[in-house]
């Protein structure tokens, strides 16, 4: 019998879906990466795709990684998914899709939908939680489907995200990690359950209970690998596929956070500051701490929701010469990025950039600002001004998750995108005023799904063990004691003051050009 060694790890992300083998050390043997085109839009504010167009690049990079790697296939133990959130799909009886997927991404909004009435709707009116409530009936895919496809919600049996639907083609079963629920559905945040018949979340939406995935705890075992499943993806057939969580969730545990004290930054498209806890809290208040990819835990999450996005909009807008040179050279961009910071010092000679390019729903009129400009700045101070604003943003939300948790965080460890940059990195340690790790691997979503994987067939007894054996630092950024003196100043005296200040402006905004819509 061939020793089991390796983990499949399947990540499909919002930029790319990967294929990745890890060892029981957690050290990435192999991978195939497969980019994506997030979404179409044949709407203005519409992000739809396909979703049999990520099943069918995650069968071919599935297929590739075999084609390419030296592991054997029965050295598999198990495989575990995990995938970008708040992605909905809406299938038929025989399992069909019944149109596209609606990615996090997209930005429409229902308008007719039923306020909640009886008690509750009068505790919201007392509570003046009645704006969030129609926020986040607004944001609701179902109400958007049911008021303006009526026809497709008639037809739809269930009504999965985008990790069901992944889940239900390689298992047969229409089963999801509870860590998964991150979106617009009845879920019970506090019990990581679906919501009981009499709770009110029912009423925000035309969701029937029947419509939902049957839930199941990360590091438990959702299914094996189908004849069907195995056929299209070369993934060994009766393989266990192990409840993980979301790309979020699993990056935090990937990164090595498993300690309130520990924080992960994640610089990806969504920026976040997350620690992982056993207390249920809300650090935005009406705002739940997400499902961990643990059981009975929760994510502290404080998002930036364009996040490191802003990097690329960067890149389209104003760095055709970093675009065109790269080219010549046979590199990324972004690699040379980092010389436009290094041109500036740190501060952006007081360009400061507030990073809302697209508002959330605790802040739902916010924008984007930048202020302070003088005839000396340049686009290399406006990138600087980017990575410095993004940096605070998550800085702010570190102070309110430690105000709320009671924990003080003692060091960062720092993924996604933005952690290969030396700048970035180095700027992030500064701002904090906290050393910041980079983990041995840029792949901490995928690595922290193996993980569940290896403490769900018992390679390890639990998730402290799976870190303590998977997981690693590769180099640490201190503060420089200088610029950490600058940082600090600014994001006291400047930053914090300037959403309090813009707000009545944004609003004013929101109200003469309706951008962006009001719920």
């Amino acid at each position: 019998m061939t020793e089991k060694t390796h983990i499949l790890a399947i990540d499909n992300g919002t930029q790319s879906v990967r294929a990745l083998l890890f060892d029981l050390k957690g050290e990435l043997t192999s991978k195939v990466q497969i980019q994506l085109e997030p979404y179409y839009s044949t709407e203005p504010g519409w992000a739809e795709q396909d979703v049999d167009y990520f099943w069918e690049n995650l069968c071919k990079a599935c297929q590739q990684l075999w084609q390419e790697s030296d592991v054997s296939r029965e050295a598999i133990a198990a495989v575990s998914l995990t995938t970008q959130r708040a992605c909905m799909v809406n299938l038929d009886r025989d399992g069909k899709p019944l149109r596209p997927m609606i990615s996090w991404l997209d930005q429409r909004r229902a308008t007719e939908f039923k306020p909640i009435g009886g008690l509750m709707g009068v505790a919201f009116k007392l509570a003046k939680a009645e704006k969030t409530i129609r926020t986040l009936q607004a944001e609701s895919e179902a109400n958007w489907i049911a008021e303006n496809q009526p026809d497709i919600w008639e037809k739809t049996d269930k009504f999965l995200f985008l990790s069901g639907y992944h889940l239900y083609r390689l298992t047969g079963h229409y089963r999801d990690s509870s860590s998964a629920q991150v979106g617009f559905v009845p879920y019970d945040f506090k019990k990581l359950e679906w919501c009981n018949e009499k709770s009110w979340m029912w009423k925000t939406a035309p969701i029937e209970r029947r419509m939902l995935a049957d839930l199941v705890q990360p590091g438990e075992e959702l299914g094996m690998i189908t004849k069907e499943a195995a056929r299209l993806t070369g993934i060994p057939e009766g393989l266990p596929v192990i409840a993980a969580g979301t790309d979020k969730g699993c990056e935090i545990l990937g990164a090595g956070c498993l300690d309130p004290g520990v924080a992960s930054l994640s610089y990806g498209t969504t920026a976040t500051v997350n620690t992982i806890s056993s207390k249920y809290f809300e650090v935005t208040p009406r705002i739940p701490p997400y499902p961990a990819p643990v059981p009975d835990a929760y994510c502290t999450e404080v998002m930036i929701y364009r996040g490191y996005w802003m990097v690329s909009w960067f890149k389209n807008q104003f760095a055709l010469r970093e675009q065109q040179l790269a080219e010549e050279k046979g590199v990324e961009p972004e690699t040379l990025f980092d010389e436009l910071v290094k041109a500036v010092p740190p501060g952006a000679m007081g360009l400061t950039l507030q990073p809302y390019w697209s508002p959330g729903l605790s802040m739902p009129e916010a924008k984007g600002a930048i202020i302070g400009f003088g005839d000396v700045h340049t686009r290399a101070h406006i990138y600087r001004a980017i990575l410095e604003g993004l940096a605070y943003g998550l800085r702010e939300g570190k102070e309110r998750i430690e105000k709320k948790s009671g924990v003080k965080v003692e060091k960062l460890m720092i993924a996604g995108g933005g952690s290969r940059s030396d700048a970035a990195m180095q700027l992030t340690a500064d701002i904090f005023g906290l050393p910041a790790f980079r983990p041995h691997t840029y792949e901490t979503s995928g690595l922290g799904a193996a993980m569940t994987a290896a403490v769900g067939v018992g390679i390890y007894p639990d998730f402290a063990t799976a870190i303590k054996k998977m997981t690693r630092v590769e180099r640490v950024f201190e503060p420089n004691p200088n610029n950490q003196e600058v940082y600090d100043r600014l994001y006291r005296k400047v930053y914090l003051q300037m959403y309090e200040k813009l707000q009545p402006l944004y609003r004013e905004i929101q109200e003469i050009t309706e951008y962006p819509a009001e719920a």
